[in-house]
């Protein structure tokens, strides 16, 4: 690949969206939601529909609750973020509720939500998807700073990681351990289209690294699999201005890559917001080799049927895990955990 299409990191005014504008939160173990209403528009990733979508403030413990506002007034409308409410579905994430109703392409302001610690918030949708906007989670974090953060006068809950759960299919998998503190993600990934590769990458996460090292990483695509997801109805709005589409070993957005292994970042993003489904920080170690979003929900349905796997605890301050992140192409071929 052209080195000089590669970015090693990101600075806030190299993105379509400034990520740095915040200071990092001063109180971590209490509740937090946004200040004030925001509202931004875009185009759905599978539907290729106008999407407008509005974020407000939401009292102590009512979680992250979507809100179909193009539904008829009642039940119908609300999706809470649940962990046994997420539905497999291809190429995102996916909730439901016992009416039928849902909301998908989640999975970018959620893992926006994990990393700036939003514990209440209402999101409104007049679609049944949340826009693409740049195919990363860039723009939230944005919307995020628009809007504010309040911290709340509530302890802020967990879920500690009490005992090693894992899943797998073939050579794909997803394992949570216990972790000193903190939520702390290893991502793997094997691609045999040259421009990706092997690449790896882990992140402590907090605000800081997320906001440099994955908010800006964008979803992606093969060329060759264009046609067969359009032909199923899939990614009818996906363009260069929203995904990195790769041909072999080039890159076909005129502009690059935002970072190196950009790839492998945005599936640590992807499965940082699949971990926060259940409106709780997680604390504990996970690792993904090749995982999806599917594998990922899966991981932490498991999670959750155990009760010896996890506990449910209050943040303690200083609770959380001193930042870091690498990223490195591999050479070992990947296996499973």
């Amino acid at each position: 690949m052209d080195a000089g299409l590669v970015r090693e990191e990101m600075s806030s005014s190299a993105l379509p969206y400034a990520v740095s504008g915040l200071p990092r939160l001063s109180r971590p173990a209490l509740q937090h939601t946004i200040d004030r209403a925001e509202t931004l528009s875009g185009i759905g990733l599978h539907s290729g529909r106008p999407v407008s979508m509005t974020l407000r403030p939401a009292a102590p413990g009512t979680g992250i609750l979507f809100r179909r506002m193009d539904l008829p007034a009642g039940a119908a409308r609300d999706l809470p973020a649940r962990a046994d409410r997420v539905v497999c579905s291809p190429l995102c994430t996916t909730l439901t509720n016992p009416a039928g109703s849902q909301i998908s392409t989640i999975e970018h302001l959620m893992a926006a939500f994990a990393a700036l610690a939003i514990d209440n918030v209402i999101v409104e949708t007049d679609a049944p998807e949340l826009p693409i906007l740049d195919g990363s989670a860039a723009p939230f974090v944005a919307m995020i700073d628009r809007a504010g953060i309040c911290t709340q006068a509530a302890p802020r809950k967990m879920l500690r990681v009490l005992k090693r759960v894992h899943v797998e299919k073939g050579p794909v998998s997803a394992t949570l351990e216990p972790g000193p503190g903190g939520l702390s993600v290893s991502f793997h990934i094997d691609f045999p289209a040259e421009a990706i590769g092997r690449q790896s990458c882990h992140i402590a996460l907090g605000e800081a690294g997320f906001r440099r090292h994955l908010a800006g990483a964008r979803t992606f695509c093969m060329k060759d699999d264009v046609y067969a997801m359009q032909s199923a109805g899939l990614a009818l709005g996906g363009s260069l201005d929203n995904a990195i589409v790769v041909d072999g070993a080039t890159v076909l957005n005129r502009e690059g890559l935002r970072y190196d292994e950009e790839f492998v970042r945005h599936k640590a993003l992807d499965a940082i917001g699949d971990l926060y489904m259940h409106s709780l920080p997680i604390s504990g170690r996970y690792t993904g080799v090749r995982a999806s979003h599917a594998m990922n929900a899966a991981l932490l349905k498991a999670l959750l049927a155990d009760p010896t796997a996890y506990a449910i605890e209050t943040v303690a301050p200083g609770s959380g895990l001193a930042e870091t992140f690498t990223a490195s192409r591999d050479e070992a071929e990947l296996v499973c955990a």
